[in-house]
């Protein structure tokens, strides 16, 4: 009686793993993410091609603040749509089909595949793919052609402070020209450090910053207030329009996740469908939802 039980307990457990394996299948997900993230790099070089990875928030430097929010946010929510049906296609179509579920059971395995080789993909691209994905949406990275002709882009300071200093002609030197790279490079630490603790130069700074501007440039001193107030101006709203822009950008990539969340759970289901459909010479029955 003992060995007879055990022998149908036996055959069950062998009939239960035969016809009921693990919910999971990890190989297919890795497979998936792995296909995912690779075409994700594809359309962020494409992407770079055509011109996206050239953007910038500031004013003087690269494509405009509106460019940045919506032509790159939309491009994002392209390739997150396309890459991630694609990885969740994969997920769902490569696993092993199970025989003897209900169907509600298999659509939620496939649609489950499809979401977890979405969440892996975002894994690998956050880490692995992090360099190229800052490249397309803030354009860090210039190019070999226009290296040396951005290279006095890259600080935004030294841009207004060439402003203030500035003269009315090309070549016309102000009263103490022999120390004017010394001067600017002290303003340009004076700025950068009021700026970054009040986004404004103080009331001392300022006095400071117009004598030296009327100092070295022959302007007087009205004058040379008056281009002080208009250049802090300008990087006030330089200012509020990058961090207006980058809002703007975590939110579409923020849509861009949800799209991809989205594609691939869908993708997955139709990818179940086609997996256990029936074929007849070369004509595929999908099975029905």
């Amino acid at each position: 009686m003992v060995q007879g039980f055990g022998a149908t307990v036996q055959e069950t457990f062998i009939e239960t793993d035969t016809y009921f394996p693990s919910g999971v299948s990890w190989a297919a997900i890795a497979a998936g993410a792995v296909a995912a993230a690779a075409l994700s790099l594809v359309l962020v070089a494409f992407g770079a091609g055509l011109g996206l990875s050239a953007i910038s928030p500031w004013s003087n430097s690269g494509v405009s603040a509106g460019t940045f929010k919506v032509g790159t946010g939309i491009y994002l929510c392209i390739v997150a749509v396309m890459s991630s049906a694609i990885g969740g296609f994969l997920a769902a179509r490569l696993r092993t089909k199970v025989v003897g579920l209900h169907s509600n059971e298999v659509f939620f395995r496939d649609t489950a595949h499809g979401f977890l080789a979405w969440a892996f993909a975002t894994l690998i691209s956050a880490t692995a793919l992090v360099s190229t994905t800052s490249y397309l949406a803030s354009g860090t990275l210039t190019g070999v052609a226009a290296g040396s002709a951005q290279a006095g882009a890259s600080d935004p300071a030294q841009l207004y402070v060439d402003k203030l200093f500035r003269m009315a002609a090309p070549g016309q030197a102000g009263a103490s020209s022999r120390n004017g790279a010394e001067a600017t490079a002290e303003i340009a630490r004076l700025w950068k450090a009021d700026f970054a603790s009040n986004a404004d130069l103080s009331a001392t700074d300022r006095v400071y910053v117009a004598q030296s501007i009327a100092t070295h440039t022959g302007m007087s001193q009205a004058d040379a207030q008056k281009r002080l107030d208009e250049v802090v101006a300008e990087a006030k709203t330089d200012a509020d329009n990058a961090r207006r822009a980058a809002a703007h950008l975590s939110f579409w990539v923020t849509a861009a996740l949800l799209f991809g969340a989205f594609a691939a759970s869908l993708a997955a289901a139709e990818g179940g469908v086609l997996r256990d459909g029936i074929w007849n010479g070369r004509v595929l029955t999908p099975r029905d939802i």
